[in-house]
């Protein structure tokens, strides 16, 4: 991902109003049944941006009951035709593309990321995923089957029912569209919670539904906490499937409550400490680079951050020595200034951790090669971090940091790095740099992660599948493979008098 701005980068909006704070249930907005609000802030300025309805269990119960209303057998939206639920996903498209520019400004000011990355990746990666969703609409289809005997068999792909969908707060806008666009064009209804930190966009995208003339009940949004309104849809008896992108902590608790509930369909996509791998024959400019953005992008905070850089021995000092020297490049500040090319971290909680960890890298012997502290008077800023001489037991060698904390790390040979890169509970992504086409075919096979990028990271586009091995979560978002997540598969066999081949 390049943080670069596209030459016709518009300017972000001033003077945003809010208009839409409240609980978005059955295509109509609803205050919380508790009657309580929960403030939402701006990360660079720690200033409150507006309150927004707190949804807690009993929001969610009513969510919940819409979407089952919607996925009534002979409901509008089980009797319409798998086309035009493409096109009414298609129309959604249109309309977030037309709200791009305010959408962009929304998501810099709640999130701290920077406002060119809003809109061009992520605004744009939003149209792209949904176009995608929308193109499969009508092309979801089962087989027919060669049953023994005089029978005829064959398969439907339905919908699964109600899905939950919790959102994190790093994409706020991107993974609430990676979650509903699958889940749309099968034919679902979706309860959605997005993170108590980044509830606006998602918010501003109900309205976009409504518009786009959904029926209702399809899309549900109760924003709120998740130790309540989170804990709600995991444990909900009424809902089919739960989709949660975030921490392996809570993906735990969330897999363990699935299975104590109704053993709903659950699929995750958690933590990770990706490996990123540069062998002595790369390309050093382009190496030093991708592996820079890999880490610093959006602060750091991206769950296939490449946060275990492991360089061959002979070009180690010199990749410190440039890796150093770009890090030292960056300019911090309000995300929406023009040239600013670092935002703040998401909040106080992450900003002290992130902090902590940098205290724990200089407790335990790793050199502080530049950065190492906090930025600034207001707002939850980070210095751009590097760490080098970092051996794999140190804490920030572990421990997913989530912010822009480099750590290089030093290798011998292939078989070394293989065990090394493999050696954590993680396995979400990996990145490998070298010219040598066998290396990498041998390395990315032996590397045990849902995507593995060689010469290049951090390449998502909505053809492929997203996801990870081990503790990085369970199956997988976007892709052909990401609808499966979506559907049940039915047999149906049927006794017929004769058959023919």
């Amino acid at each position: 991902m390049s943080s670069s701005a596209m030459p016709d980068l518009p300017v972000p909006l001033t003077n945003l109003t809010y208009k839409y704070t409240k609980i978005f249930i059955n295509n109509e907005w609803h205050n919380s049944v508790s009657g309580k609000k929960f403030p939402v802030f701006n990360p660079a300025t720690e200033e409150k941006i507006c309150e927004v309805e707190e949804g807690d269990k009993e929001d969610i119960d009513k969510a919940v009951k819409a979407a089952r209303q919607a996925f009534q057998i002979g409901s509008p939206w089980r009797t319409m035709n798998a086309s035009e639920r493409g096109r009414l996903i298609y129309k959604l498209a249109d309309l977030i593309e037309r709200d791009r520019l305010l959408l962009a400004t929304m998501e810099s000011i709640n999130g701290g990321k920077l406002f060119s990355n809003s809109y061009t990746l992520d605004l744009g990666g939003c149209v792209a995923t949904l176009r995608y969703c929308a193109g499969w609409a009508d092309k979801i289809h089962g087989r027919t089957i060669p049953v023994d005997g005089n029978f005829f068999g064959y398969t439907r792909h339905e919908p699964i029912g109600v899905c939950g969908q919790i959102i994190p707060w790093n994409f706020p806008l991107f993974m609430f569209i990676w979650k509903i666009g699958p889940a749309l064009c099968c034919g679902n209804t979706v309860v959605v919670k997005p993170a108590e930190q980044t509830p606006l966009t998602a918010l501003h995208v109900a309205s976009l539904i409504q518009e786009a003339g959904f029926p209702p009940g399809v899309v549900n949004i109760v924003p709120g906490y998740g130790p309540t309104a989170g804990a709600a849809i995991s444990s909900h008896m009424d809902i089919d499937k739960v989709a949660f992108t975030g921490s392996t902590e809570v993906g735990k608790m969330i897999k363990e409550a699935a299975g104590k509930s109704n053993l709903k369909r659950v699929t995750l996509e958690l933590g990770g400490k990706s490996p990123f791998i540069v062998f002595a024959d790369s390309d050093l400019d382009s190496a030093v680079e991708v592996a820079h953005q890999a880490l610093f992008y959006h602060q750091g905070q991206c769950c296939i951050a490449a946060s275990r850089l492991f360089v061959e021995e002979s070009i180690y000092d010199e990749f410190v020595r440039r890796s150093v020297e770009r890090a030292k490049k960056y300019v911090l500040g309000n995300p929406l200034t023009p040239g600013v090319s670092q935002g703040p971290q998401i909040d106080k909680k992450q900003y002290e951790k992130i902090l902590d960890l940098i205290e724990s890298g200089k407790k335990e012997g790793a050199k502080l090669e530049c950065g190492g502290g906090p930025w600034g008077n207001k707002g939850f800023f980070i210095q751009p971090t590097v760490f080098s001489n970092v051996t794999d037991e140190m804490r920030i060698a572990k421990e997913e940091i989530f912010g822009p904390v480099q750590q290089i790390m030093k290798f011998k040979s292939l078989d070394d790095v293989i065990k090394r890169a493999n050696n954590t509970h993680y396995g979400l992504a990996a990145g490998i740099f070298t010219k040598d086409i066998d290396k990498a075919i041998t390395v990315s096979s032996a590397l045990q992660a849902g995507t593995v990028w060689v010469n290049c990271y951090s390449v998502v586009s909505p053809q492929c599948p997203f996801g990870g091995f081990k503790m990085s979560g369970n199956g997988r978002e976007l892709g052909e493979y990401g609808l499966q997540e979506y559907t049940e598969v039915k047999m149906v066999t049927m006794k017929i008098s004769q058959k023919n081949s």
